[in-house]
Formats: C-alpha cells, sequence, structure tokens
C-alpha cells in the first residue's frame, strides 16, 4: 500500500500541474472576459452544480469582495423561479467540467432570449455549454488526483486558480485600494485595521482623565483611579496638554519619595511631552506606537493641542485589531 505522505505529496503535484498548467492555455478569450465583466452595468450571475458550484460560490464572493457586484446563482433552482433575479442587465460566469451539465444547459435558452453575455469555464471547449458561450475559458486538466481519475480535484483546483486570476485582474483594473478592499470588509480584521479610526475608539467628554499641575497627588489617584484608564492628561487652565501621569508614574513616585509623595503637585511627578495621535489615523496606527514605546495610552489632541480624549490599548484589541 502506497505510503500516505506519498500520496499526500502525489496530490499536491498533480494539483499544482494543473494549476500551472492553465497559463499556457491564458489567451485572448481571457483579456475579453475580463472586459465583458468590467463594462457590464449590472451584476455577474456565477452559477455551477455540485463542486462546480461550491467553487463558483467562492469565485462569486471573491468577485464581491473586490469591487465586482456579483452573486451565486443555482442551476436547478433557477429554472424553478430563481431566474427572477437576473436581469438585462448582468452577465453569467457558468462553470461545467464536462459542458454538457444538464441545468447549466437548460439554462442557455433564457440566457439567449434575453441577449445575456456567458462566459463558461469548461474542460471541454466542444461542448454545448462551450459552443453557446460568448467566451469559452478552458479549464481542462491532464489528469483528476484521485486514483480513479473521476473525483474532481485537479479540475476544481484549476477552475478556482481561474477564478482568482479574474478576481486579481479585476481589482487592478479597477483601481481598488487597501482602504476600498476595507470597505467591503467592515466586519473582518483587515477591514478593522483599515477601516476603524483613533476617534472611532476614544475616551472624551466626561470618561476622560484630566488634572491640573496644581492638583494634589491624592486628587489626582483618585482621578486615575475612578476614570479607570491607568492614567490622567496634565492640562492647563486652557485644557492644553503639559504632561500624563499613569500607573507606573505613581509607583516610580511612591518608591521614590515615600508618603511625601501624596502631598506633591501632578505637575511635580508627570512626564512631559507624552505620546498623542490626532483622531483621524487608523486605530492599527496607534497599537503600533503603543508596542513601540510599551505604553498602553496615547492622548489624542485637537488643533490647538488641547486635550481631546485618550484612546487605550484595551479598547483597541476587543475590536480584534492585533
Amino acid at each position: 500500500m502506497e505510503n500516505i505522505l506519498d500520496i499526500a505529496k502525489r496530490v499536491l503535484r498533480i494539483e499544482a500541474e494543473a494549476v500551472n498548467g492553465l497559463i499556457e492555455k491564458l489567451d485572448s478569450n481571457f483579456e475579453k472576459a475580463v472586459e465583458i465583466i468590467y463594462n457590464t452595468k449590472g451584476r455577474v450571475v456565477v452559477t455551477g452544480m455540485g463542486k462546480s458550484g461550491l467553487v463558483g460560490k467562492k469565485i462569486a464572493a471573491t468577485l464581491a469582495s473586490t469591487g465586482t457586484p456579483a452573486f451565486f446563482l443555482h442551476p436547478a433552482e433557477a429554472s424553478h423561479g430563481d431566474l427572477g433575479m437576473v436581469t438585462e442587465r448582468d452577465i453569467v460566469i457558468a462553470i461545467s467540467n464536462s459542458g454538457e451539465t444538464e441545468e447549466l444547459v437548460g439554462l442557455i435558452p433564457f440566457l439567449k432570449r434575453f441577449n445575456l453575455a456567458l462566459i463558461s469555464m469548461t474542460g471541454n471547449q466542444n461542448s454545448t455549454l462551450a459552443r453557446a458561450s460568448n467566451i469559452s475559458l478552458d479549464i481542462s486538466v491532464k489528469e483528476e488526483a484521485c486514483p480513479l481519475g473521476i473525483v474532481p480535484t485537479a479540475s476544481t483546483t484549476a477552475t478556482l486558480a481561474l477564478g482568482d486570476a479574474l478576481a486579481v485582474a479585476l481589482l487592478i483594473k479597477r483601481g481598488l485600494n487597501k482602504e476600498d478592499f476595507a470597505f467591503f470588509h467592515p466586519g473582518g480584521i483587515i477591514g478593522k485595521k483599515l477601516f476603524i479610526k483613533v476617534k472611532d475608539l476614544m475616551h472624551t467628554g466626561e470618561t476622560l482623565p484630566i488634572v491640573l499641575p496644581h492638583t494634589p497627588m491624592i486628587k489626582a489617584v483618585v482621578e486615575i483611579s475612578s476614570k479607570r484608564l491607568g492614567v490622567t492628561i496634565v492640562t492647563d487652565s486652557d485644557n492644553r496638554i503639559a504632561g500624563i501621569i499613569t500607573d507606573g508614574d505613581l509607583r516610580r513616585g511612591i518608591e521614590k519619595w515615600g508618603k511625601a509623595f501624596f502631598d506633591m503637585m501632578a505637575g511635580e511627578v508627570m512626564s512631559k511631552n507624552p505620546k498623542i495621535i490626532l483622531e483621524d489615523e487608523l486605530a492599527a496606527k496607534a497599537l503600533s506606537i503603543m508596542e513601540t514605546y510599551s505604553i498602553t495610552s496615547l492622548i489624542v489632541p485637537d488643533d490647538e493641542g488641547r486635550a481631546r480624549g485618550i484612546i487605550h490599548l484595551h479598547d483597541i484589541l476587543k475590536q480584534g485589531i492585533v
């Protein structure tokens, strides 16, 4: 019996060769397919049965997340009413390795009736589906990875890779940047890193710990404790930032001055020139600054240097920004 690792290596080699084989098959049809999708006024309707359908769902999701409106349509459900989701402005990508899948072939009259552009992804360029398409992309592979040669393995991998190639080509053609990508992913880690700003997380108003330079340290300690941020900003009478006092400053102060520490003023204990960040900066940048200086808070000033807010490490981590 063949060694398990040898089996795994053979499968990966066959699938890698299947993807690599697509490179030689790429021609002007791929460029035309990209142009058709790019210029469509509607959406991309991706359809396929079985394993091709599962791959199609991923292709549709990737297109949608990279700036090309798309959705998956189950071909069997399509003929029972779901065709109502398709408009005359849409285009269709139909996936079938054989090109003879009954449910897909059955959709061709509808597509032709409404003059919808049809792009097929098939392993048989002489098939019914390929001949009926405006553009047919070749996804044929030399062999499947299973010893029976019938289980969709290398062919589905190749199809998925070609779908990614379409999506990336369109992404670049549309000039999509990180901010655009984040707009489509507001709930994910990527979106949070690129979308959430300091002003979305900072503490302001009554939650902001502030004392004056002449505030006795005993009161400064109460301010730090009550606002639960582990720090207090020290400002002048016009609310301009003068310094900061942290939990670490309290411990070091007690070690240095003992009981006399509590008779001192905030201005005598504070650290001058505290680290700041502007409210329109990304929260991910605030995290980077905190990590660089091994601190847990940054002061957010306004345009006049007045204390506007504080962003704390825990607030960033709660959002899953790491």
